[in-house]
């Protein structure tokens, strides 16, 4: 099979994905055509990456999926994993922060040095996500995300496939970006798809819980996730 881990590459398969317009299954499938099982879902559980992973049940017959458990999530979202596990055919692989380094930071600075400084929670969002992300990534040729244009600024050049340079030239597929609200929660309740009970609570980003709350009304989608920070910071490392 030759390789898409081009730029060149990377442009025409984007190009196809223009002609689709937003049909992300097209997308998902395609990505399947090129990488096979090494192509892995990356799944926070919300309700994208569920949508994600009902699409991907529906092309291949147990799609390889990671999370990263940072140590610090909510209990839902250890209960929408769980229901997901039971519920799909997934093949899920789950990832932690070294040991090590973990209680090194903890140690020389507690459990909420994030809040201190912006260099601080990225140091956090390192050990708990970024690492881990790494290592999760070693066996794979590409990752889909649940990724969407809608989220926020920082993703508003989203492209159904990039070339993830911060990652080894790996394929980065982002099925869902130009899915609206409308259509993400009509496709979840179309299909009766399973989703974290925190959605529902004001919450339309999930991550840990000490980095989250919900959102008050018109305030944007990701205004709940670091919420002491300026929106330009808010993003933690993974999707770069």
């Amino acid at each position: 099979m030759e390789s898409v881990m081009d730029l060149n590459n990377v442009i025409l398969l984007n190009r196809e994905a223009t002609e689709q317009a937003s049909d992300a299954r097209a997308v998902l499938a395609r990505a399947y055509d090129l990488l096979g099982d090494e192509l892995v879902l990356a799944s926070s559980f919300s309700v994208e990456d569920m949508a994600l992973i009902h699409i991907a049940c529906s092309i291949v017959e147990r799609p390889r999926v990671f999370t990263l458990d940072t140590g610090r999530l909510h209990e839902e979202t250890y209960h929408i994993m769980e229901e997901a596990r039971k519920r799909y055919p997934i093949r899920l692989e789950v990832h932690t922060p070294d040991r090590a380094e973990l209680e090194s930071l903890l140690r020389e600075k507690g459990l909420y040095s994030f809040y201190e400084s912006i260099e601080n929670r990225k140091e956090c969002c390192r050990i708990r996500k970024v690492v881990p992300l790494q290592r999760a990534l070693s066996s794979c040729r590409g990752w889909a995300t649940g990724l969407r244009s809608a989220q926020s600024n920082t993703r508003l050049r989203l492209a159904p496939f990039e070339l993830d340079t911060a990652h080894g030239d790996r394929l980065k597929i982002n099925p869902l970006h130009a899915w609206s609200d409308d259509d993400l929660w009509s496709f979840i309740r179309e299909n009766g798809i399973p989703y974290n009970s925190l959605h529902d609570a004001g919450f339309p980003s999930i991550g840990c819980a000490p980095c989250t709350r919900a959102i008050q009304p018109g305030e944007d989608i990701r205004a709940g996730r670091w919420w002491w920070e300026l929106p330009e910071h808010k993003e933690c490392g993974l999707h770069q």
